[in-house]
Parts: structure tokens; C-alpha cells; sequence
């Protein structure tokens, strides 16, 4: 399958205003698209905090972003408010009908009796959580707990983060549990704490039907000419990345503007 040509001819609704547009832009440099999770979804949330992270570095290596994330608009909106991802660069698919055609995971399917898709869907996620047909994904969780010297600080020292019923924490705070540069541990287990209480404060917006919670996304980059540099198919939750300590490695490959 031609990812490329298979984005090239879709059109779905963009969160910044609603209009049915095309996915991808006539003209480009390089092309980072992703296929984001439910909107409501853990990885989802972690990875725009990366790619806001990294933002100076995409613009450098002339990468324009593009994603489409699994809700309705309301979804979209409030994703944008609140991780700050552009909202002209988020489209909104209700269904993963662009998941399932790309042949991206769909997450557990077990079909328990009596249960409609959206309780199915939840059952299924919860079942991922524990690791059943989500490979990976305890490891990542107890990586989040105790910290990861392969992969760089996320809180700034001056950084105050307020994560649900936790006291506001600062970034000095971290460094008793063994210093500085590096992910401390209960570092991301606190980020990834105050994005939970934001999602369940908020659920119904994030996530207007259960159904699709299990379904898996994917990382795409493309040169100029659309060729495939790069893809990453998630096999689980909390495995939008090949390498998770640092989402973004694979733009290490990638020259600069000024190296081009």
C-alpha cells in the first residue's frame, strides 16, 4: 500500500474551523503525519507534548506536521486548548475509517457477549492497560515511575506543575530523587498524571463514543516528493514511538535547512 497516495485523496474536518479539507497540503518540504488515537488517549496527549518540545528542531529540518486524531470537533477543540497543538494542523475522524484503510492496529478485539461497541471498546482498553494484546505497555508505565537516564529532563526547574490531587510540584522538586538532566523518576509519571485528571474531568468531550478507544495509530514522514523516510506502526498504549525515551529520535537522520 501507498500511504502517500492513500492520504493524498482524503478529506476530513479541520478542528481550526470546522471546513472539510484535504489531510496533507498541496505544496510542502517534508511531511511528519500522524495518525493520533482517540483524542482522549494517553498517547495522544504525550505526543503533542513532544512535538511542542521539539517544535524550533521541526522547523529547522523544514518539517510541516499534520494529524488526524479519533473524536468529533468539540474533541479537537479542546485538545488544541489545551496541549497547544495547532488546530489548523489537526483534522478529526469520528470513525479510525482512515486507521483501519492504512491497516494500523486495532487494539484487543475480544467480543464479550450483551456489550454494545462503546462498553466493548472500554472493556478492551482496560484490558490493553494490563498489557493483554499491547505489548509493552507495563514497561512504559513503571519507565514513567522510575525515571529513564537515556532520556532527557521534561520538567524545567522554575516549571510549577499542577497534577490533579497532588500539591504543585516544581521542577526542583524531582531532583530529590537523584538529581538533574535526565527523566527523573515520577517525572513523566506526573505529567502523565496531570493529563489523566484532564481527560476524566472532561471525558464526554474527549470522548464521545468508547468504540474506538483500542484502535492504535501511526508516524509517517515523507520527503518532498512524497517517498516514505520514516514509519512507525503503534503495537500498543503508550507505544506511539519506536523509541520512547525520545519520541522524536528519528528526526536525528533528518539534516537541517542549512545542511539540506
Amino acid at each position: 500500500m501507498n500511504v502517500y497516495s492513500s492520504l493524498r485523496t482524503v478529506q476530513k474536518q479541520r478542528v481550526s474551523d470546522g471546513a472539510l479539507e484535504h489531510i496533507l497540503p498541496a505544496h510542502h518540504e517534508r511531511l511528519l503525519v500522524l495518525l493520533l488515537t482517540q483524542l482522549g488517549d494517553f498517547d495522544t496527549f504525550e505526543y503533542a507534548w513532544w512535538l511542542r518540545r521539539e517544535a524550533a528542531r521541526l522547523a529547522a529540518a523544514q518539517i510541516t506536521v499534520r494529524a488526524l486524531g479519533i473524536g468529533n470537533l468539540a474533541a479537537g477543540e479542546r485538545f488544541c486548548n489545551y496541549t497547544q497543538f495547532p488546530a489548523e494542523a489537526l483534522f478529526i475522524d469520528e470513525t479510525a475509517a482512515l486507521h483501519r484503510q492504512l491497516n494500523l492496529y486495532r487494539g484487543l478485539q475480544v467480543n464479550l457477549p450483551g456489550l454494545s461497541p462503546g462498553p466493548q471498546g472500554w472493556v478492551n482498553m482496560m484490558f490493553m492497560c494490563a498489557g493483554l494484546g499491547s505489548p509493552g505497555t507495563l514497561a512504559e508505565v513503571f519507565r514513567g515511575y522510575r525515571g529513564d537516564r537515556r532520556a532527557p529532563q521534561l520538567i524545567a526547574p522554575d516549571e510549577t506543575i499542577k497534577a490533579g490531587p497532588l500539591p504543585p510540584l516544581s521542577g526542583k522538586s524531582f531532583n530529590i530523587a537523584g538529581g538533574s538532566g535526565f527523566q527523573r523518576p515520577v517525572e513523566l509519571a506526573t505529567l502523565r498524571l496531570r493529563n489523566m485528571t484532564e481527560v476524566l474531568s472532561n471525558w464526554d468531550t474527549y470522548v464521545p463514543t468508547a468504540a474506538y478507544l483500542p484502535q492504535r495509530g501511526g508516524t509517517f514522514l515523507f520527503d518532498t516528493d512524497g517517498e516514505l523516510l520514516y514509519e512507525h506502526r503503534d503495537l500498543g498504549i503508550l507505544g506511539f514511538a519506536q523509541t520512547m525515551s525520545n519520541p522524536l529520535s528519528f528526526l536525528d537522520a533528518i539534516p537541517t535547512a542549512t545542511t539540506a
